[in-house]
């Protein structure tokens, strides 16, 4: 972790908190990714992990509500199945000794995921292809977010391409990520990552999660969403890139 003097480490936390809450608000995901990708350049991936659940939990649970929330549970039930399936198989990658391992990985899930956005990359899913397709793209998302704290790749690719209207996707999302963060949380504190200091750290830090969301929904309603999109994917890209090299060259 870089020696920063307190102040100035507990505000650029909050700042960190304050962006991802803000671009989620905006285009409905990215506190975890924008979270992960910055914390991990001032402290461990797992301790950016225990920081990032309360925060995620609750700001999920303000996305997913609205009408047909049980229709798309069961419709997803093998998706959040397969998560849960992930990250129990892949529990203690993200806590073990192999730390740059775990940020070369971010790294990389940050770059495909900027670049999926930025190609515009538009995937079809049938709904007879469901059934099978479900459960493997949750468990290969549980084994991301157990080995990065990330949990993008591949379930938001995959409900992309599921054909879901604006509101239904926004939801889906959440849904994906509420139920992400909580078996993130059950692997961190299985791990011991995920003790009361860290808790009482992801408490406070979802005041400023919460503001920046705030008024990134206000602004939702003011801006053109495919814009701010391209300059989230690019700030992405160039954070996944410099995670990567950074990492590889600490692994080499």
């Amino acid at each position: 972790m870089p020696d920063l003097p307190p102040p100035i480490f507990l505000a650029a936390v909050a700042g960190i908190f304050a962006l991802g809450g803000f671009v989620k608000g905006v285009v409905g995901l990215g506190l975890p990714t924008i979270a992960m990708g910055l914390l991990s350049v001032l402290m461990l991936p797992a301790q950016a992990a225990a920081l990032l659940v309360v925060p995620s939990l609750v700001t999920n649970l303000w996305q997913i509500g609205g009408p047909g929330l049980v229709a798309l549970l069961k419709r997803l039930a093998t998706l959040l199945l397969g998560v849960c399936a992930g990250a129990w198989i892949g529990a203690g990658w993200l806590t073990g000794s192999g730390s740059s391992l775990a940020t070369l990985g971010l790294g990389l899930a940050l770059i495909a995921y900027a670049a999926l956005g930025l190609l515009k990359w538009r995937l079809h899913v049938k709904p007879a292809h469901e059934p099978w397709l479900a459960p493997w793209v949750g468990l290969a998302t549980g084994l991301v977010t157990a080995a990065t704290g990330v949990f993008v790749i591949p379930a938001v690719p995959y409900l992309q391409a599921l054909g879901l209207q604006k509101e239904e996707l926004v939801r889906a999302l959440g849904i994906s990520f509420l139920v992400s963060t909580i078996a993130l949380g059950v692997v961190l504190g299985s791990s011991g990552a995920l003790q009361a200091t860290a808790l009482a750290g992801s408490a406070l830090a979802l005041l400023p999660a919460l503001a920046g969301m705030g008024v990134g929904q206000w602004l939702r309603l003011r801006v053109q969403p495919d814009t701010f999109k391209t300059i989230f994917f690019c700030g992405l890209l160039a954070l996944g890139v410099y995670l990567t090299i950074r990492s590889a060259l600490h692994l080499g």
